[in-house]
This record gives C-alpha cells, structure tokens and sequence, in this order.
C-alpha cells in the first residue's frame, strides 16, 4: 500500500506517494538529488532551481546510461532492474512538471 513521505531537497519539502517496501530507495534517491543539485548550485554557474533541477537530472540520467551499457554485457537482472529505475524517475519527474503547471 502507498503511503505519502516527505523528503527535502534543497530546503523544499515534496510529499511523494509511495509503498512501504520503497522507502528507504525513495529516501537515498531524495538525498542523492539534493546533493547533486547542492553541488550544481553552489558551483555558481547555474542559476534558478528549475535549471538547477534540470541539470542534476541529465547528470543522473547520463550516469544511469552509463551503468546500462556497462550491464548490456553482463547480468540482464541488473539491466532491468536500472530501466525500472529510469522509468520511476521519469515518471515522478513528468508528474512533478503537471504539479507545477
């Protein structure tokens, strides 16, 4: 059953639906975006949270790229399980772009 967490990212608070068994991912994932988005702002070089956003998330995803065509070779389990992944943040991504419209 999905219930709703609040994580922070970057002093911003988001409630996100999410069943029990997920939580500790969804709380990493929160942690791993607010410091790549930490560290892309306190760069100086990208200015406004929506670019800030923007540009974790290509780091993240260009990261995640990486690791399949480093799985292509090797264990198909683990390819699948780094798609899964890739359409989670995709999906909470398009959702939180409505939300905001």
């Amino acid at each position: 059953m999905s219930s709703p967490i609040v994580v922070t990212i970057l002093g911003k608070e988001y409630q996100v639906a999410c069943p029990e068994e997920e939580k500790p991912a969804l709380i990493a994932s929160a942690q791993l975006l607010h410091e790549r988005m930490e560290k892309i702002r306190s760069s100086g070089k990208v200015v406004g949270l929506d670019r800030i956003a923007v540009m974790a998330a290509l780091n993240i995803a260009h990261d995640l790229i990486g690791m399949q065509s480093q799985q292509r070779d090797g264990d198909p389990e683990a390819a699948e399980k780094l798609l899964q992944m890739k359409d989670k943040v995709s999906a909470f991504l398009q959702e939180e772009r409505q939300l905001d419209l």
